[in-house]
């Protein structure tokens, strides 16, 4: 009797068994499919829109984020709800603008007592109902409080390894190897206790050696995911990165190794960082199972100047509304979900990924509270998103004056323009500069992104525009009755007895705040 279908010359017997041996793994693999998904946010620091070698930028170098590109999807309009730091990663943790949750005006320092509140739910707190180990690896800046009150591990984290804020809020000698000094432009903070790294709750050294930090965090995020992946569970991975704040670093295998200086040495040991989190992946056999989503908490800091980020086509950076400020680099790859080579001009939000991975856990959004992210699974598969509407707070909202710019759809109505030091107060365009003050604009300024991301033609006094300028006003005014700002947690929350340090209560103070392994101090 002949074999039949593709089974070649095989006895029946056989071919019974091939189709029993094909029946099995499709319906693993179907079962695969079935499973949550895991979840890995990487999220870099001050990384512009134009930083990196796909969105532009000659000189950079980061062949690991280039693969992830090609395996899935970059976006092209996607934004940071804040241009500052503490707010970007409440809204991003919460799906909730960060004047909601009182994370406002600026961002928490190396001696603030408050934090992000205990009342805000926060994604981690939404998948752990489901199951999911969370973890959260790198840079946290959402408060530590006197008592440790704001850490991770009381918002929803199982696991939290690494610098609760910026290295620039603390003493920074060293920032390449061998021991090459960060600079004297660096402004780091002197006049606090040095980096602590936590582990959980406790400090396990201060002050951070910088040089081997991302390796480190590397080690711990890979032994999560293994950990993780042996127990079946599925798993949140939030991994924080320091890069590419300044002062930048790089240890030994990065130090002088990229064309574009300390910035690309920095930018190339995050990318080694992104290919360890995926070749991790790849060896516990979950890749096909896991979404990882790379994308940066704001715009690039432009102050350093040539040891800056860079925001490529978009006006000014860190610390304003302009696009330089909030619409930064976004990647996303999950095999057999988002095609690869995918490439969306869908507009977009660090917001989104709150309701986004809710619903792909089958999770419930917590009931009573106002969320302002959207599903954007359907942009993920190549579907036009729901999104049409994106708002701008500034670095300090106040609200007295409410949202500085709206984008709705293609077009972004400014009824506030200021710069910003992060900006740089030498920058060649004076709308940038920290001298720039506040602005009213009435009309608002008026820009076609599409045509104009660079926010160079005005459309605000053309006559053909003035009902979409009304149309503008009206979305603004809507969305505004919505907001109930919550207590500020940063301004006038502050004390050197929140300040993190080994022995407490020591002297003399902050000096005597180090672990026992601090010889690499000079």
């Amino acid at each position: 009797m002949a074999a039949t279908g593709n089974t070649g010359n095989l006895s029946p017997v056989h071919s019974k068994l091939v189709l029993l041996v094909w029946f099995i793994v499709i319906h693993l693999t179907g079962s695969q499919m079935q499973k949550k998904p895991n979840i890995v946010m990487l999220f870099a620091d001050d990384l512009g829109y134009g930083d990196l070698p796909m969105y532009g930028h000659p000189t950079s170098s980061a062949p690991h984020l280039e693969e992830m590109a090609r395996e899935g999807m970059l976006f092209t309009q996607f934004y940071s709800s804040s241009p500052v730091c503490s707010p970007s990663r409440a809204a991003l943790l919460t799906g909730r603008y960060q004047v909601r949750s009182g994370v406002w005006p600026g961002v928490f320092w190396a001696d603030s007592t408050g934090g992000l509140p205990l009342n805000e739910t926060t994604i981690a707190e939404v998948l752990k109902t489901q199951g999911y180990d969370t973890a959260i690896i790198g840079k946290w800046h959402l408060g530590v409080g006197v008592n440790q009150t704001y850490l991770p591990t009381n918002h929803g984290f199982d696991y939290y390894y690494g610098v609760p804020y910026s290295h620039d809020m603390c003493p920074c000698p060293v920032c390449f190897w061998p021991k090459v000094p960060c600079g004297l432009n660096d402004n780091c903070g002197s006049q606090w206790t040095g980096c602590p790294i936590y582990e959980n709750d406790r400090i396990v050294e201060q002050p951070a050696d910088l040089l081997t930090l991302s390796s480190r965090y590397v080690k711990q995020a890979s032994k999560f995911i293994q950990n993780s992946a042996d127990k079946g569970n599925p798993f949140f991975l939030y991994m924080a990165f320091q890069h590419t704040h300044h002062p930048q670093f790089a240890g030994v295998e990065f130090t002088n190794t990229s064309a574009r200086g300390k910035f690309g040495d920095a930018l190339l040991e995050l990318d080694w960082a992104v290919g360890e989190v995926l070749s991790t992946l790849q060896q516990a056999m979950v890749q096909g199972n896991t979404l990882v989503f790379f994308t940066s908490d704001n715009g690039p800091s432009l102050r350093n100047e040539q040891r800056g980020g860079n925001a490529g086509l978009l006006k000014c950076g860190k610390g304003t509304t302009y696009e330089g400020g909030q619409r930064v680099p976004a990647i996303a790859r999950w095999p057999g979900v988002i095609p690869p080579l995918s490439r969306t001009t869908e507009l977009a939000s660090t917001l989104d990924l709150f309701p986004t991975l809710a619903k792909l856990a089958g999770a419930s959004v917590p009931s009573g509270v106002t969320l302002d992210g959207v599903d954007m699974m359907p942009i993920l598969q190549n579907k036009h998103g729901s999104r049409d509407l994106f708002f701008y707070y500034p670095t300090s909202p106040d609200p007295k004056y409410g949202l500085y710019a709206v984008r709705y759809k293609q077009y972004k109505a400014h009824y506030y323009t200021q710069g910003e030091v992060n900006s740089n107060p030498n920058n060649h365009d004076p709308d940038c500069r920290p001298s720039a003050q506040r602005t009213r604009h009435d009309p608002p300024l008026l820009f076609n992104l599409n045509n104009d991301p660079s926010e160079q033609f005005n459309l605000g006094n053309m006559s053909e525009y003035q009902q979409l300028l009304k149309t503008i006003d009206s979305k603004k005014v809507e969305f505004e009755k919505t907001v109930v700002w919550g207590v500020s947690q940063i301004a006038g929350h502050s004390s050197p007895d929140a300040e993190p340090c080994y022995n407490k209560g020591c002297s003399p103070f902050p000096e005597c705040c180090h672990t026992p392994q601090w010889w690499w101090w000079p």
